[in-house]
């Protein structure tokens, strides 16, 4: 019995030390949320300004241009796809639900694909399904990284499409939803075809005075495109980042209250086999108590036997 209240004991300590290291993780994925949520908020008018400067420019029909440096050009035999996910684990079905979006879509679209993981745990998971994998970035663990990754991202997946290696570029993350949810989005983000280009010039001006472009037209068209490519990235990763956080949150949410209910249960064992042990403790004193004094009723009795035959 005492064994078993022992082990107990280490059982609750163990617990007890687990849920407040889950209790750190669910407070730190709580603080890490808002500052991606801070940026992508942050990143609306931005994005707006650089899709009214692309309208006014082609609004003036002139040539476009599916990069900052390139001609457009329909999809080649091969696909460029960019999937984040994350580096690290607890986020429960983060990284599966994002891979097995991607893999569904470019499954659909023709030729074959070309994949760049941003996090280890989603490049094993594409990996293991047989795609080709052409790179792998570290996930970025603040706003601040987030820069650095979308320009290596740029500048390696430039390099391989100036040299054929394909015509379009997918994008595919985690977005956000209300609560601790979220849902796999997409993005071709590459070549920017004459549909997009209709639809921006299309975006009705906020001022009555149509828009002039000054200078040079194509300088400036090549610079705001690189800004929208970029901040396309720079959003798909926050997005990724602050739905990493909330799905880590939820699972650390879950995990917290299964070890309360653990504890609870650990707590009644120990409690029912404490008082086990004390009634047990009681039992073996009383009967004690019993016998010595049988004993003790004995020994008068013999005594007393005795002085009446001398």
């Amino acid at each position: 019995m005492s064994e078993s209240t022992a082990n107990l004991s280490r059982k609750i300590k163990s617990a007890g030390d687990l849920q407040s290291v889950v209790r750190t993780m669910k407070a730190l994925a709580a603080s890490s949320i808002g500052q991606y949520e801070k940026s992508v908020l942050a990143l609306s008018d931005y994005y707006r300004t650089v899709e009214l400067g692309l309208s006014a420019c082609f609004r003036e029909n002139r040539p476009a241009v599916s990069t900052a440096g390139g001609k457009s050009r329909e999809c080649a035999n091969t696909v460029g796809a960019i999937v984040f996910g994350s580096d690290q684990g607890l986020v429960g079905q983060f990284n599966d639900v994002v891979a097995e979006y991607a893999i569904k879509t470019l499954a659909a679209l023709p030729g074959t694909a070309q994949v760049w993981a941003v996090g280890g745990r989603v490049h094993a998971r594409l990996a293991d399904e047989g795609l080709p994998m052409s790179g792998l970035f570290p996930a970025p663990n603040s706003v601040k990284a987030i820069t650095p990754l979308v320009g290596q991202i740029q500048v390696q997946s430039e390099a391989h499409r100036t040299k054929g290696g394909y015509g379009c570029v997918y994008v595919f993350h985690n977005r956000p939803k209300s609560g601790s949810l979220y849902e796999p989005v997409s993005q071709r983000l590459l070549p920017l075809d004459a549909l997009w280009q209709e639809g921006l010039a299309k975006i009705r001006w906020p001022t009555p005075l149509p828009p002039e472009v000054m200078s040079d037209g194509g300088v400036t068209l090549r610079v705001l495109i690189r800004e929208y490519l970029f901040i396309s990235l720079f959003r798909a990763c926050a997005e990724s980042l602050a739905s990493e956080n909330a799905s880590r949150l939820a699972a650390m949410e879950r995990a917290d209250k299964n070890i309360d209910e653990l504890l609870e249960s650990l707590h009644g064992t120990f409690h029912r086999l404490r008082q086990s042990s004390i009634d047990e403790e009681l039992f073996d004193v009383i009967s004690g108590y019993e016998s010595l004094e049988k004993e003790k009723a004995y020994r008068q009795e013999a005594t007393q036997r005795g002085s009446r035959y001398k």
